[in-house]
């Protein structure tokens, strides 16, 4: 199946019958010597066809190839052969998925995607849901919807109408809760990070410690974020334990599933979302670990009296006329901050229908099994180190170089460590032989981090990319 192909990129002269084979996953310029080569200015006359077909070819050219098998630099990779013949559909149809009348094939099937989605976590009562442009919103919508059920008033009165307002969440939780803290009025200094186990995982016991606090700082904690899957480390927090906790204490329970949900779908790996039935709303990104084109980002709620409606509605006269002559619950636009809205949800309807439940199945477990392969290779090579063993299909570890390998454990070794992954990058992107990322974390010196997802990597890929990241480094 096409799942196991392999790709070979190819630069393809349009006006000729000669195709050149292009391996590299970039072709780095620095952003001067690039607008020279693209030709960038905007003039009263239009090109004639044959020089739009060259701004094509280099736009190609000299974008990064994030299907290459080499690619392992973000949360999402690889080609979804299915998930893109629909977006190629949803850009020629051009419509928008505000109401049925107007783009009457795709509200039925983001209705059809998010009740699958919703059965999926367990919701057996049913919910409710949208798709929104990337996570960050899906996540902004929860704190949204979160400050809505405990202070409706807020919508019409604004800030005035309710005290100061807490959300709690983990110190390695994705930034876009501080974001929508900022955006939405709530300040940022009024998110309360809790402290991390050694994997990342947020602990219960401080949870309850800062919603203690904030209560004794005569704040009102009104929200928890916990992640499904964080950025770097790939943790899982402890869904159950924290699930007790805000009932408890009646507070709404988000869980930021955007990197980890596609987890849910696999037998062997659901457990890391054990509890997740119990959350108020979940993000979760199909266009991640099961590779729909992006963005396809779903926000999920358990709630069954439309409280989404009812948070953000404007009730636009010219849009949502209730005296329509078909039923208007289909009508979902008014659930949503935006008004244009892409059918981001046929992306994953159509690749599901097309692979099936159980081959999305088989696409989180190889790619776990993959990045297993990376860890246990990675114990075995001299110079290599794990930061820890990994949870999910995030692989981090250090690269020592020979004239690191003897040092004895110190501050040293670790300062001098800190400057060799970002020289590997600067090497490895010039060369455009593969693309990984790197970053501190906390007092850890920089390290590299390995995101494993597409099926189209082999364990020949992986052990490459040691090799190569050796080979760029040796000599430091």
């Amino acid at each position: 199946r096409h799942t196991e192909q392999r790709q070979i990129w190819l630069l393809v002269d349009l006006d000729s019958d000669t195709s050149v084979p292009v391996f590299q996953v970039c072709e780095w310029h620095s952003p001067e010597q690039l607008k020279k080569l693209l030709d960038l200015e905007l003039r009263d006359r239009g090109e004639p066809e044959s020089e739009i077909l060259q701004r094509c070819r280099d736009a190609i050219r000299y974008s990064v190839k994030t299907s290459h098998p080499r690619f392992f630099n973000q949360l999402y990779a690889g080609m979804e052969p299915y998930s893109m013949v629909a977006s190629f559909i949803a850009e020629a149809v051009k419509t928008n998925l505000y109401t049925y009348e107007v783009a009457p094939v795709f509200t039925l099937m983001e209705d059809a995607v998010l009740r699958k989605m919703i059965k999926v976590i367990g919701w057996e009562e049913g919910g409710d849901g949208i798709f929104n442009p990337g996570g960050s919103l899906s996540n902004i919508y929860a704190v949204n919807l979160a400050r809505y059920r405990y202070c409706p008033d807020f919508k019409e009165v604004g800030m005035f109408s309710a005290p100061r307002l807490v959300i709690l969440t983990s110190q390695e939780c994705h930034y876009s809760i501080s974001k929508g803290a900022a955006l939405m009025g709530i300040g940022t200094k009024n998110v309360y990070t809790v402290p991390t186990d050694e994997r990342g995982r947020m602990i219960p016991s401080a949870l309850e410690e800062k919603i203690k606090l904030a209560k004794s700082e005569g704040a009102v904690p009104f929200m928890v974020n916990a992640t499904a899957g964080t950025t770097v480390l790939g943790a899982f927090d402890p869904i159950d334990e924290i699930a007790d906790i805000c009932e408890k204490h009646n507070l709404w329970l988000h869980v930021d599933a955007c990197w980890g949900g596609a987890a849910i779908m696999s037998k062997k790996h659901k457990h890391l979302l054990k509890g997740i039935h119990r959350v108020d709303s979940v993000a979760w990104n199909p266009h991640k670990m099961l590779m729909a084109s992006l963005q396809c980002s779903a926000f999920l709620v358990r709630d069954k009296t439309s409280l989404l409606q009812r948070c953000h509605s404007a009730r636009a006269s010219y849009l949502f006329q209730q005296d329509k002559f078909y039923d208007v619950s289909y009508d979902t636009g008014d659930k949503s901050v935006q008004c244009s809205r892409k059918p981001d949800a046929f992306k994953f309807w159509l690749m599901w229908k097309a692979l099936g439940s159980r081959e999305l199945e088989q696409r989180v477990d190889r790619a776990l099994a993959m990045a297993r392969y990376l860890a246990e290779e990675i114990k075995k090579r001299e110079g290599f180190r794990l930061v820890l063993e990994p949870e999910f299909a995030n692989v981090c570890f250090w690269y020592l170089p020979p004239s690191l390998r003897n040092l004895p454990e110190s501050p040293e070794l670790w300062k001098k460590l800190h400057t060799v992954a970002p020289v590997v990058k600067q090497r490895m992107m010039k060369t455009g032989s593969m693309m990984t990322g790197y970053q501190p974390l906390g007092e850890k010196a920089n390290f590299f981090r390995m995101v494993v997802i597409s099926p189209q990597v082999s364990r020949q890929d992986l052990d490459f990319v040691l090799d190569e990241i050796h080979n760029l480094g040796k000599d430091l």
